[in-house]
């Protein structure tokens, strides 16, 4: 049990357990310990289980019995099916805590108890471990005014090797995609020209630039492998048709922006017209290709502009102060400008807005009537297509009859002509329809097809990333663990442990040969025993049929007989007799070993705490009556 106590006390500081060093069975624990290990377990299994609960004990005891009966129906739930109850924590014995704790260890999540005091790679363990140790460092050395520092507490105590995070873009080769050719310019570049990192920013910001780089990397990266894994896949594209299909998508979007501010803009200066036009070019559009002629309304602003502009700087030229003038002249004079500047710039503003709302109210009148004209057109072609027909029909009217027989006839060719080409359509029609049936099964399979080798190509991505992760996560765990056996004392080796977890399964097998060398002797002497019972009954029925026949005849024989009746019962007699001592024997033992487990559960030890806290209850119930009675 020293084994299993050790393993359990390790369990439970693992998990956060304040434990005493010199602690090292369930006998030295207190109530407060035992309550807050089993909180702790339980935060790491169920934590919904145990919201609210705290893990140190409460000092009332009603308090107490709430906390322990929560406990207990939370073991419950998780399938503890042994005796639980507030005692189990209030008044533990050994036994029952040690089953208890077995339990809840073995239900410990693996990742969590090893990610709470484990760091997760081999490299970062070891820079865990320095930091760890540099910061107990600093934490040891006496913090001390600036004014007393030394150069060497300057520069871990003070504030001058704080610096701020700024980052500066860097020119770094990319990474190219496998199966094209770095352009000779890039390399040539790269290879020759392109300075060092170190040699493109500023010092302080050399570590702040490469992790931003790094970073935009590798979220780019992830950002990639997602959209595809989704998106991508989906598609049943290469990934360089999904690229091109993508940028061409982006430019056709970009594309119709740009056409719809042409287009709905007109409050805009002429010069950024031409500018959005120049850009519609480079897109390959073919509004640029047509001269920008402008409205009427660009006309009129643009000679607004011009010559508003042009006045203003013939005042500007007409005011300028001479060289006599002052300064102080000069300033008041600016200032008049500026606000006069500003009033024109605002009752112009006033004015663009104005024209803005009108072009805009006559654009959507322009689109009312363009609408209006459309639905005139069509009702106008519709009445023209009628009147065609009422036209006919009137030149038609003097030869009705002969025109009714030519029309007749021409009715039944045309009837006789479409009966005929039915009959031909649906020679035709047979043939393509089978055919359009079996593609569509044969498109059908392959749609089912493809998609059942798409979801099974997601699912062998999962695995594959899920076993890369698995296999990472250990490989790091091994690197740790053999750092970690590096930083152990070699004083115990491992060949002992071994030596002694092969004498423990020695002695349990023999104990095991014994136990069953114990089952067999003892089978064999019960299958002895019912054979001489059952051969000694038998002998007595013969005996007694023999002898009974002789007592009718003979008086000696009848005193025979009495004698064997007798020696037949006292000998029944004598075997219950040990049949009841064995029994008497085994309940004897079994209640010596109830005595020695009610004696290591230290029943008076609990009785008497049982004891305090019932007068502990006591008191708080007087002390609660006195103040509901003051009340």
């Amino acid at each position: 049990m020293e084994e299993v106590d050790r393993i359990l006390v390790r369990a439970l500081a693992d998990v956060g357990t304040e434990i005493p060093d010199d602690a090292c069975s369930l006998g030295q624990f207190s109530t407060e310990m035992i309550v807050e290990g089993v909180v702790r377990c339980l935060q790491r299994i169920d934590p919904p289980s145990v919201n609210g609960l705290s893990h140190l004990l409460p000092p009332g005891m009603s308090a107490r019995f709430r906390l322990g009966m929560s406990l207990a129906q939370a073991c419950q739930d998780l399938g503890y099916e042994g005796e639980i109850g507030y005692q189990t924590f209030l008044y533990s014995n050994e036994q029952e805590l040690r089953r208890l704790l077995m339990f809840l260890v073995e239900r410990l999540p693996r990742d969590g108890a090893e990610s709470a005091h484990q760091p997760t790679a081999g490299k970062p363990a070891v820079l865990q471990r320095a930091m760890a140790a540099r910061i107990r460092q600093e934490l040891a050395t006496p913090w001390l005014p600036p004014s007393l520092r030394t150069p060497g507490l300057l520069a871990t105590q003070g504030s001058r090797a704080i610096q701020e995070f700024c980052s500066q873009p860097l020119s770094l080769p990319g990474i190219w995609p496998a199966g094209k050719n770095i352009p000779t310019e890039s390399k040539e570049y790269f290879d020759r020209y392109c300075p060092p990192v170190t040699a493109q920013v500023n010092h302080p910001c050399v570590a702040a630039s490469v992790l931003e780089r790094a970073a935009v990397e590798l979220s780019a990266v992830q950002e990639w492998d997602v959209e595809w894994n989704g998106q991508g896949l989906a598609s049943r594209l290469s990934p360089e048709d999904y690229r091109a299909r993508k940028c061409q998508r982006l430019q056709r979007r970009v594309q119709e922006q740009f056409q719809r501010c042409v287009q709905h803009g007109p409050g805009a200066a002429s010069h950024s017209t031409s500018d959005l036009a120049q850009l519609l070019q480079s897109f390959g559009t073919g509004l640029a290709g047509t001269e920008m002629k402008g409205s009427r309304f660009t006309h009129t602003e643009r000679f607004t502009f011009t010559q508003e502009a042009e006045t203003a700087f013939r005042s500007m030229d007409a005011v300028r102060p001479s060289s006599k003038e002052s300064e102080e002249g000069v300033r008041a004079q600016q200032e008049e400008e500026v606000k006069a500047c500003e009033q024109q710039l605002e009752e112009v503003s006033l004015r663009l807005e104005e024209v803005s709302g009108d072009v805009k109210h006559l654009l959507v009148t322009v689109t009312q009537v363009r609408e209006e004209v459309h639905q005139a057109e069509q009702a106008a072609a519709q009445k023209e297509e009628l009147m065609g027909v009422k036209r006919r029909t009137l030149e038609l009217l003097p030869d009705a009859e002969t025109n009714l027989c030519k029309l007749q006839a021409v009715i039944e060719g045309s009837a006789q002509r479409i009966v005929k080409l039915a009959h031909q359509w649906e020679k035709h029609r047979a043939p393509l329809v089978s055919q359009l049936r079996e593609l569509k099964e044969v498109h059908s399979n392959r749609e089912h097809e493809s998609t059942r080798k798409l979801e099974e190509i997601k699912a062998l991505r999962e695995k594959i990333k899920t076993s890369a992760e698995e296999a990472k996560r250990k490989e790091v765990l091994y690197r740790q663990l053999v750092t970690e056996l590096g930083t152990l004392p070699k004083e115990v080796g491992r060949s002992a442990y071994t030596q002694r977890i092969l004498e423990i399964v020695t002695n349990i097998k023999k104990q095991k040969e014994e136990i069953c060398k114990i089952l067999s002797d003892t089978k064999d002497s019960q299958k002895e025993v019912n054979s001489l019972s059952g051969k000694l009954e038998r002998t007595f029925a013969v005996t007694d049929e023999l002898v009974f026949k002789d007592a009718k005849k003979d008086e000696v024989v009848r005193k025979a007989y009495k004698y064997l009746a007798a020696l037949h019962e006292n000998c029944s007699h004598l075997i219950r007799t040990i049949e009841e001592s064995g029994t008497i024997l085994r309940e004897v033992r079994d209640l010596e070993e109830q005595i020695e487990s009610e004696t290591g559960k230290m029943a008076l030890g609990s009785l008497e705490k049982i004891l305090a806290d019932y007068k502990a209850v006591r008191q708080d119930n007087t002390a609660l009556t006195l103040k509901l009675q003051q009340a």
